[in-house]
């Protein structure tokens, strides 16, 4: 996110939690109610039996936490998504005058408060290593950063992090092949897009985190599988930068899922006096 977009945005800290529940509306309900105020998107997905929940600041995640870590047992989980946890990732992110000191702050605050409130051992990311580093080192070439040397007998594990504003986003196949989606995912698989071919309900999605939406942003990884094999449709998962969705040719928004009013700007901004300064 350039300069000039951070001065549009208010002085605050974003997590993006995943959690690991998509199916069971009671307890989805109890996630948001946890939130309160401070959530500004939930994404939920059945098949991958996640929910993604935005929040501004860095108090609600706590209390979201709390009840999932109360009301979901991993033993009992099955879904698409890869997962090491009830919690599975809790990324902090630095919004306009905040600063990446400030989001490694609140993961640091959140990692020990999981450890030694829940017993939750948390792996942190950011710049010490990825966040798929983390899911393929936890508990065997990684230990955690806080916590119990072994997962929460229902929660697992989280990894807690700090990065940069990205976009999840998932491309579904016209034809349901796993083979061609995972062959897609490695052929435009690099260091500012990273890919998965996953094959969720009926259907097959390269499933993609923007980790530099800057550069490549939905059109381009849009395009990137349009060219390789026909498209059924697009999917935002959770919110955009606009300034991620302007540099998009507004004809294309609704061919790639996008839209003015599920931009972070856009939250933040119907958000109003809810959101509270950052703490620091």
């Amino acid at each position: 996110m350039t300069e000039a977009a951070r001065a549009n945005l208010p002085c605050v800290i974003e997590c993006v939690v995943n959690i690991s529940e998509g199916r069971d509306q009671a307890t989805i309900d109890a996630l948001v109610a946890s939130a309160g105020d401070a959530l500004l998107d939930l994404h939920r997905d059945a098949d991958h039996h996640r929910s993604v929940l935005t929040l501004v600041g860095t108090d609600a995640i706590r209390a979201v936490a709390r009840t999932a870590v109360d009301t979901i047992d991993l033993r009992s989980h099955s879904g698409v998504h890869p997962r090491i946890g009830v919690v599975d990732v809790v990324p902090f992110v630095a919004l306009g005058g905040s600063t990446p000191a400030d989001a490694i702050a609140a993961r640091d605050d959140y990692a020990r408060w999981s450890a030694d409130e829940l017993g939750v051992p948390c792996f942190v990311y950011g710049d010490e290593r990825t966040l798929p580093e983390v899911r393929r080192g936890a508990f065997t070439t990684l230990v955690p950063d806080h916590g119990p040397a072994a997962p929460h007998p229902s929660a697992g594990a989280s990894a807690v992090g700090q990065r940069p504003v990205l976009v999840a986003y998932n491309v579904w196949l016209a034809e349901p092949d796993l083979d061609v989606a995972r062959r897609i995912a490695r052929e435009i698989r690099r260091p500012d897009l990273r890919t998965l071919g996953l094959a969720v309900g009926d259907g097959v999605q390269v499933s993609m985190n923007l980790v530099a939406p800057e550069r490549v942003g939905p059109a381009v990884a849009y395009d990137l599988v349009a060219r390789r094999t026909a498209v059924a449709r697009a999917e935002l998962v959770g919110l955009v930068p606009r300034e991620v969705l302007g540099a998009v040719a507004r004809h294309r928004w609704p061919e790639l899922d996008l839209d003015d009013a599920r931009t972070i700007e856009a939250r933040l901004e119907a958000a109003g006096g809810r959101i509270r300064p950052r703490r620091g």
